[in-house]
């Protein structure tokens, strides 16, 4: 590719057309955004409705790779969609992709659960999620090469910083309709159906992006190659069957999009997951941090993209990875002191030992939520992973169950496939979570809901609450029916066929135990500034990204050729991030190890970039050929 340098002579500033129309532009990116964040945003929600099936552990890394599902085929739509941007135009592009998003959302609100249809839910629920990703595939090459094809020189970066906001204001319009839903339900109300509001309201932000998508007009640089017959009759194997071509692509994938993703995917979405499944901050108050960093964090994009029009886009972009390399573990170990105190200290002096016979424990990454973990070893590396503690395993004797052991407590574990299983699998969950409770582990008690056949049995299972059988009959209590009982999973079937209608009793900080973030000890303004620094890095990789990715392309193939090492790096290393940190931080027994996923794709981006990604920023694009 040739390209001419030293460019930068003073351009006229652009016209109020040109700057209506890019606004269109980011405007209906926004929406785009919003619609393929939903999913992330809601994933436990997501996880309870589609895979309700699956253990805790394995559900969420389901529902996760399931978001993921969507960045995997981006790449793809990416090609397809950027063969039809350079051989057709941008604006019709732009058309498609916002109609199969916006549909493709919709419908997932409309879906219903696997209690419902079965597996035909979950394998429904990813095709959407592929056509998602396909159509957003095609959107961000377009909108960036649209928006830079607009741009002055010397302004370029500044101009593009501008599209690379949308994705931040894309999660951060989801955040807030998602917080306004939740605070006009009951928490039950907002996991049975409330979630579903976001994706079906998208219909509204649908009818908009079409609309102002229709207001726009084509790109100049493109119309100008179209007039002079310059156009590529194959996009593809000119982009990438060329090796002038294709080694850009691979500088640009391995030296620039790799490290920006995990850095990025970090930044905004493995944060909120960490806050709300390991570090078990209240959804709402979550959501809420996130959002008041974005909006912080946001204007720093723009920073970035007019820096990068002064000093250059390399080395605002290699800075930032060097940050993140640097900082990660004790920001997020930061973040775990500021949000859950009390589980800080709780991992500072208390680490569970597993003892197992040597084979029992297995690696749980199970990537299409099929696989059953059954031994005993399992059974306690799930259950400690779930509760956010920290585990060692040790080898014990060959044939002997799993035991085990956090302070002074000892408890033995079980196979779940045993005859016993049933029996003995509540009393595994409830004597770990007592110990963990009596070691200091933040763990509150659910009331607990019995029926009067019962108490007896329920007091003599609970000597640690010192309950007075006698006590709690002479209180209040509810009528329930045998068939209410069942509905309420107070009795099983069987009972019912014994138990007639009776008396229900309520016994508060009684019944099953969950590990919480107590609201009055987090620390909200260290939290919120240690995600601010976190989105901080994030604008700091992607805000000039856009703009020399652009530059390193001509124009012939530029929409085609920027598009696949970007979603190749966002949709591939970016997508895959909050599964496999999560799944390497359980199979470990610290919440922390998974962040080596992303430090050490940033450390080979940092070297390969350094080494072969060149300054751009004072190319011309009308040269750029």
């Amino acid at each position: 590719m040739a390209a001419i340098d030293g460019a930068r002579e003073r351009a006229p500033k652009m016209t109020k057309e040109e700057r209506k129309v890019i606004f269109a532009s980011s405007l209906g990116t926004v929406f785009e955004w919003y619609d393929f964040y939903l999913y992330g945003s809601l994933a436990i929600y997501i996880g309870a409705t589609f895979f309700s099936e699956y253990p805790e552990t394995t559900r969420n890394i389901f529902a996760l790779l399931a978001f993921a599902a969507g960045f995997l085929v981006r790449p793809f739509g990416a090609l397809f969609f950027g063969r039809i941007g350079d051989l057709v135009g941008r604006k019709y592009t732009f058309l498609v992709t916002i109609v199969v998003m916006g549909l493709s959302t919709f419908l997932v609100g409309l879906l219903p659960g696997s209690a419902s249809i079965g597996i035909i839910a979950p394998i429904i629920l990813v095709v959407l999620r592929m056509l998602q990703g396909l159509a957003l595939g095609g959107e961000y090459g377009g909108a960036a090469t649209y928006v830079a094809e607009h741009a002055p020189n010397g302004r370029r970066g500044f101009y593009t910083s501008w599209i690379q906001t949308t994705a931040t204001f894309g999660l951060f319009l989801s955040l807030v309709v998602i917080l306004l839903i939740q605070n006009s339900l009951t928490a039950e109300e907002f996991a049975a159906w409330g979630w579903r509001i976001p994706f079906l309201i998208s219909v509204v932000l649908l009818g908009i992006s079409v609309w102002i998508r229709m207001q726009m007009s084509e790109s100049p640089a493109f119309k100008k190659m179209k007039e002079e017959g310059k156009q590529s009759k194959a996009p593809l194997k000119e982009a990438f069957g060329q090796w002038k071509n294709a080694k850009i692509a691979l500088i640009a994938l391995f030296g620039l999009t790799a490290g920006q993703a995990v850095v990025w995917y970090t930044g905004q979405f493995y944060t909120l997951f960490f806050l709300q499944n390991v570090l078990k901050v209240e959804s709402i108050s979550a959501n809420i941090m996130i959002a008041i960093a974005l909006l912080i964090a946001t204007p720093f994009f723009l920073f970035w993209g007019w820096l990068s029009d002064k000093v250059g886009r390399k080395p605002i972009i290699m800075a930032g990875l060097a940050l993140a390399i640097f900082t990660y573990f004790p920001l997020f170990k930061a973040l775990t002191t500021a949000a859950n105190p009390a589980l800080a200290r709780a991992e500072a002096t208390i680490s569970a030992t597993i003892t197992a016979a040597p084979g029992d424990c297995t690696f749980q990454f199970n990537p299409v939520g099929t696989a059953k973990f059954t031994t005993s070893c399992d059974v306690a590396t799930a259950f400690l992973s779930r509760s956010s503690v920290p585990y060692t395993v040790e080898t014990g004797a060959a044939g002997t169950p799993a035991s085990v052991k956090i302070g002074d407590s000892t408890i033995t574990s079980y196979d779940a496939t045993g005859a016993d299983a049933a029996t003995r699998g509540p009393a595994f969950i409830h004597d770990t979570n007592l110990a963990l409770q009596k070691a200091g582990f933040p763990l509150v008690r659910n009331p607990a809901k019995v029926p009067d056949a019962k108490l007896d049995a329920f007091v003599a299972a609970n000597p640690e609450l010192a309950l007075n059988a006698d006590t709690i009959r002479a209180g209040e209590a509810a009528t329930m029916t045998a068939d209410q009982m069942v509905a309420a999973k107070l009795i099983t079937a069987a009972d019912a066929a014994t138990i007639g209608e009776q008396k229900v009793y309520t016994i508060a900080d009684a019944g099953s135990f969950k590990m919480v973030a107590n609201p009055d000890e987090v620390n909200w303004p260290l939290t919120v500034l240690i995600l601010t620094i976190l989105v901080i890095y994030v604008t700091m990789v992607y805000g000039p990204i856009a703009a020399i990715l652009v530059e390193m392309f001509p124009t012939r193939i530029r929409y085609t050729g920027m598009s696949l090492p970007y979603h190749i790096g966002n949709g591939w290393f970016g997508g895959l991030l909050p599964a496999t940190v999560f799944a390497m931080s359980a199979a470990k027994g610290d919440i922390y190890y998974g962040l080596w996923y992303p430090i050490i794709i940033a450390i080979m981006t940092l070297i390969i970039g350094l080494i072969f990604v060149r300054e751009t920023k004072d190319r011309d694009l009308n040269h750029v050929e």
